[in-house]
């Protein structure tokens, strides 16, 4: 699931003169030096909470994060997934920060203000390539460990880094387990209700599907949200928050790639081979870790059926009559599991 593009006028007409003041800001940071930490003044009430916007060079991207916190705390770094964005951590960065963290939030690529430094590189969603983003965010910040925590997409960028990299993360958090894509697996039909949940993959492996997403990406996004969190009684207002991130040059190749990858319908990158090579054995994760499952996750809800990849220190929960975007939704349960993974590493 939950793993370029237009709004309709009527939708951003209100945002236009905040995202023209980033745009304008991202391009004169780009001629900056590579490492240098840019601030991004910015009016937008919907970053209050998660801190300071700002811009960082970091692998074959311009990264955009907001940062909260001490700059000598305990870096925890959030990461959203689709068709979300940093906004789903808007009630767990205070939380977080009022006992000493520094939050790092960052847009993954093809979303909100991250861009591509090079218009030759290719746009490509698969697993390994996103959270290669975030160790080159990581280096880039010069975090060397950091506690992790992320949904949908973010969980699987986690779960990866955690498998990949055990050494750079101190606390894993990660809804709905074990998600790390395993191609082969992935070409066996699941039972008919469980394909039918998965309905958008296949849509967006035709040519009307992307042409689809890309024409009405703030439509079929806020679908995808009440399709994922049926209790979630979300307004216009919290949406449109989050829907500003889609309007990324890259956002709909990104996506479209991504699940086409899944589906082996797609090519990834050749300097990614040896971290898929790794990640199709089903490494363990090692690391510190909660599990956190909601309604969203149907009968696999406990957890079982991933329960043995986790070898360290691990707990699971089960949030009932939440629905996928569990920050969001559930902010407070969510900071404090960051906070008790926190303590298992200790």
């Amino acid at each position: 699931m939950f793993q370029k593009t237009t709004f309709k006028f009527q939708y951003i007409i209100e945002k236009f003169a905040i995202s023209a003041v980033l745009l304008v800001l991202f391009n004169i940071g780009l001629a900056n030096a590579q490492q240098k930490v840019k601030k991004i003044p910015t009016d937008n009430q919907a970053l209050e909470s998660l801190g300071a916007l700002k811009q960082i060079n970091a692998g074959v991207l311009s990264i955009g994060y907001a940062e909260a916190g001490p700059a000598d705390g305990t870096p925890v770094i959030l990461l959203h997934g689709w068709p979300y964005d940093i906004h789903s951590y808007n009630e767990v960065v205070p939380i977080l920060v009022s006992k000493g963290y520094r939050v790092i939030t960052p847009y993954l690529r093809g979303f909100g203000t991250t861009r591509f430094l090079s218009e030759d590189t290719m746009r490509n969603g698969q697993q390994s390539a996103v959270a290669s983003d975030i160790i080159a965010l990581m280096d880039a910040l010069k975090i060397d460990k950091a506690v992790l925590g992320g949904f949908d997409w973010g969980a699987r960028t986690a779960d990866i880094m955690a498998a990949l990299w055990p050494e750079r993360v101190k606390a894993l958090v990660s809804v709905s387990g074990y998600l790390i894509t395993n191609l082969e697996a992935n070409k066996n039909p699941l039972n008919p209700t469980a394909e039918y949940g998965w309905w958008y993959q296949y849509y967006f492996s035709t040519e009307r599907g992307e042409k689809g997403y890309t024409g009405n990406t703030y439509e079929f996004n806020k679908l995808i949200w009440k399709l994922a969190s049926p209790k979630w009684n979300f307004d216009t207002t919290t949406f449109d928050q989050t829907a500003q991130s889609f309007n990324n040059p890259d956002h709909a190749a990104i996506v479209i790639h991504n699940y086409r990858w899944r589906l082996s319908l797609a090519k990834g990158e050749p300097k990614y081979e040896d971290l898929e090579t790794r990640l199709a054995k089903r490494p363990v994760i090692q690391v510190p870790t909660i599990t956190i499952a909601s309604d969203f996750d149907g009968s696999a809800a406990d957890g079982k059926a991933y329960a043995n990849k986790f070898t360290g220190k691990y707990s699971h929960r089960v949030l009932n009559g939440i629905g996928h975007n569990v920050p969001q939704e559930a902010p407070r349960e969510f900071a404090d599991a960051i906070i008790e993974a926190d303590g298992y590493s200790k």
